[in-house]
């Protein structure tokens, strides 16, 4: 871009352009800024409230960094021992280490220093919630397929990486509880065969709980897993502005054109606000509603366990598959291969590996290369609808044997019969949640066949001459057919005939066997009703049939 003229003033004489003006000349004639903001700032985003979610998770990570920042500025990682000697007196003249000495410092003595904590914790509480909601409405729509499935990898490393931040810095002020959770990790550790005890005592510098976690715990809190993170997201907003937001289907939407508002002024302008919405109601959250309150636990005790302790709600489904898991062992060659908690520990990263490929095996079955901009309505995807109703139910039940000791004394309920009743759950449930989803993602597919013949139902009955009483059907708009009628119903892979004309067997391997069995569980006649056609239509509103 060349340099800007100069304009002439009312009395004839050069003005110079602004400071604003000159600068932006400045920055545009090295770094080449105008061409890249004249082409993304103006780029169309569509608008509804599920897109917010994303958002949620972005403006949360953004309130975790600040108030990380300003808690590293007080808290000291070290395990070395002290006697307490500070405003809390119930504590005074107990041993504690310098960790949780510093935790408490922070939540007595600094200013704000509470209230940041608790916005800190509730911040990463909503950031994982925020990322699994995100997540399921990606799968739901079907929004992880090709443009995005490596967006779709991003997320699910960001959601991992989330996990593992939040358990490594709830770990951090070393309180009864948080060592109650670390005590259950180097279980788990301990449980992989051969290798599990050289790997915790390499995490712990010895025998637990060992001086060296916490200060080894820090560096991954604040610095390690966050770098990581904030490149993923940067990553993964780049890929969102590269291949353009994906849209609900409409009047006017196609793959090739997005309906909405521009990114500048009007999205970034609502973006802004809803940052600091979001913020003031963590803010709000922190300051009303306590969470990990560590004064009232104690500093950490090997010989000592919390009444009632909990994880937070993202790992209780890894402690509810242990909790339940049957105590098997095998002892052989003078070695103990602790079954019970080995099995469970495994199944963790195992079904959050199948969600993070999911989207290469649905690419593998259906074998569909193009571009998908416009998402599904999950009822027209009922298989896929139905896994993630029975995940989101695994999830649920795991949950509860998580918490089975919680749930055992508030409801007054025996430990034994609830752990069973999870132990059934597990495999029960998800298969009865897959079956009752696609059960009702074909009714409502159904549903939608009869409102786009028959119009949709007013209420309103009327007499017809002969004395029959028939209720008055108003036809649906064009735009309102066509958000019922544009998905494409595909139709699945197929092995062919293992015999040719001639005679001769083909040969199928037992991969390509095993595609056309799940296309047909995926894309069978069961899983979806034939859309509408314009002859039936033609046919029903020509004879009158809307009354």
């Amino acid at each position: 871009m060349g340099a800007r003229s100069v304009g002439a003033g009312r009395n004839g004489r050069p003005v110079r352009p602004a400071k604003g003006e000159r600068l932006a000349d400045w920055a545009d004639g090295r770094l080449g800024l105008y061409p890249m903001a004249k082409t993304n700032l103006r780029k169309v985003f569509p608008d509804h409230w599920s897109f917010m979610l994303g958002e949620v998770c972005l403006y949360s990570f953004i309130v975790l960094i600040l108030t990380g920042v300003y808690l590293t500025l007080f808290f000291e990682p070290s395990g070395i021992e002290v006697v307490y000697n500070g405003s809390y007196e119930p504590l005074n003249g107990v041993i504690m280490t310098r960790a949780y000495e510093s935790t408490l410092d922070i939540s007595f003595d600094v200013r704000g220093g509470l209230l940041i904590r608790q916005i800190h914790h509730w911040a990463a509480l909503v950031f994982v919630a925020g990322m699994l909601v995100h997540m399921m409405r990606v799968f739901f729509t079907g929004a992880f397929r090709k443009p995005r499935e490596v967006n779709w990898v991003f997320g699910w490393t960001l959601l991992f990486l989330g996990i593992i931040t939040g358990l490594t810095g709830y770990s951090l002020p070393d309180d009864l509880l948080s060592g109650t959770g670390v005590r259950f990790a180097q279980g788990a550790i301990l449980s992989v065969p051969v290798v599990g005890t050289y790997l915790s005592f390499f995490l712990f510098g010895g025998e637990f709980p060992g001086h060296d976690i916490i200060p080894r715990f820090f560096p991954i809190h604040v610095l390690l897993l966050p770098g990581i993170m904030l490149g993923l997201v940067v990553a993964h907003l780049i890929l969102v502005f590269y291949h353009k937001h994906t849209q609900y289907p409409g009047a006017g939407r196609d793959q090739k054109s997005v309906v909405g508002m521009p990114f500048m002024p009007v999205y970034m302008a609502k973006a802004g606000g809803f940052f600091f919405l979001v913020f003031g109601v963590l803010s709000m959250m922190g300051a009303i509603a306590t969470v990990n309150p560590v004064w009232a636990f104690g500093p950490y005790r090997p010989d000592l366990v919390t009444t009632g302790a909990q994880p937070d709600w993202y790992l209780g489904f890894s402690e509810g598959l242990i909790r339940v898991m049957p105590g098997w062992e095998i002892n052989a060659f003078g070695h103990t291969l602790a079954l019970g908690v080995f099995i469970p520990f495994s199944l963790f990263p195992l079904i959050m590996l199948a969600i993070g490929v999911y989207p290469f095996i649905e690419s593998w079955i259906t074998r569909d290369t193009r571009e998908h901009h416009i998402l599904d309505r999950p009822r027209n995807a009922p298989t896929r609808t139905g896994l993630g109703v029975a995940w989101l139910s695994l999830y649920g039940v795991l949950l509860i044997g998580g918490g089975n000791d919680i749930v055992a004394t508030h409801l007054h309920l025996s430990i034994n019969s609830i752990t069973w009743f999870v132990r059934i759950s597990f495999f029960a449930v998800p298969v009865l949640a897959f079956v009752v989803t696609r059960r009702i993602c074909m009714g409502l597919q159904r549903r939608d066949r009869d409102k786009v013949l028959h119009g949709r139902e007013s209420g309103l009955i009327k007499r017809l001459p002969h004395g029959e009483f028939v209720e008055v059907h108003e036809p649906l708009t064009q735009a309102q057919r066509f958000a019922l009628t544009q998905h494409d119903q595909a139709t699945p892979y197929e092995v062919g005939p293992l015999v040719d004309a001639n005679g001769v067997t083909r040969r199928v391997g037992p991969s390509r066997k095993l595609r056309a069995r799940l296309a047909r569980a995926m894309y069978g006649p069961d899983t979806q009703i034939p859309k509408p056609t314009a002859e039936e239509y033609r046919e029903l509103t020509s004879e009158d049939h809307h009354h």
